[in-house]
């Protein structure tokens, strides 16, 4: 089972009541020398500078796990980007292999995303947002709480604050991290479980004042829904909305979380 899990065609459920029709683009960024495959979605037939929404997938995943949500917000009026995460799962079409990957190397992936994407033309830079999924929730929060002037807010969908405890328990002495292991069906390297051992994501995540959005199912097997509530507590201005009867990934209850997320959006623009 992976932490990611893709999600079907939302559109039947939201259509385009936004009433933006939107144009994509295959837009590559880069983290140093490192290559970062993603699409970027807009408002067609204006020209002027969006709010915008940065979407990062989950565990294993790719941008085919935020694309519908892409779609949702950039029918209501949101450019949007989603991209691979390097090494960031089997299917990513970004550089960089799984065993190369952790929640830092993501988090520096996201953090050029940004400032990439804060730069160009049609991007209202003083209203870009961060949506993340699981892992990606993880690393927005990671990225939020280093650059809190550049998030105009931050949204979280079940994300993975569980992570930091799973790597103790399944490795209690540090130096029995193997080089390589198979975990969720992705093969990852020995940086991976070193890098979440490195710091605490509740001491860093504080660091964000800004107004956040957490949504979580009460049966997410994976992500216990207590680690939502305790980042609830720690953040200065949080939000949490509980699904009931939702699972990891929302795939049974998908209309319910992704209006949440675009009303927050909606009312901080």
């Amino acid at each position: 089972m992976k932490f990611s899990i893709p999600l079907p065609n939302l559109s039947p459920i939201f259509g385009n009541h936004g009433g933006w029709a939107f144009q994509t683009e295959e837009l590559r960024l880069k983290n140093s020398e490192r290559d970062i495959y993603g699409v970027l979605y807009r408002p067609a037939g204006h020209k002027r500078r969006w709010p915008t929404v940065i979407l990062s997938h989950g565990f294993g995943g790719c941008t085919g796990n935020c694309a519908p949500y892409a779609e949702i917000f950039a029918a209501h009026g949101f450019a949007c980007y989603v991209f691979d995460f390097c090494g960031g799962g089997a299917a990513s079409r970004s550089a960089g292999r799984t065993t190369e990957m952790s929640v830092l190397t993501e988090a520096a992936d996201l953090d050029a995303v940004l400032s990439q994407i804060r730069a160009l033309p049609c991007v209202d830079a003083r209203r870009v947002f961060l949506w993340g999924e699981s892992q990606g929730g993880f690393v927005s929060a990671y990225v939020a709480a280093r650059r809190p002037g550049d998030v105009r807010g931050l949204v979280l969908f079940y994300p993975a604050f569980v992570l930091q405890d799973a790597i103790r328990a399944r490795y209690p002495n540090p130096s029995d991290i193997p080089e390589t292991a198979y975990i969720m069906d992705n093969w990852i390297g020995a940086v991976y479980a070193r890098d979440l051992l490195s710091f605490d994501i509740y001491e860093v995540m504080g660091g964000y004042r800004g107004d956040v959005l957490i949504v979580h199912g009460d049966q997410d097997a994976l992500v216990p829904l207590s680690y939502s509530e305790r980042a609830r507590q720690v953040y200065a201005s949080a939000e949490l909305k509980v699904i009931p009867g939702g699972y990891h990934g929302f795939w049974n209850a998908l209309d319910v979380p992704a209006s949440m997320a675009l009303d927050f959006l909606k009312a901080h623009v």
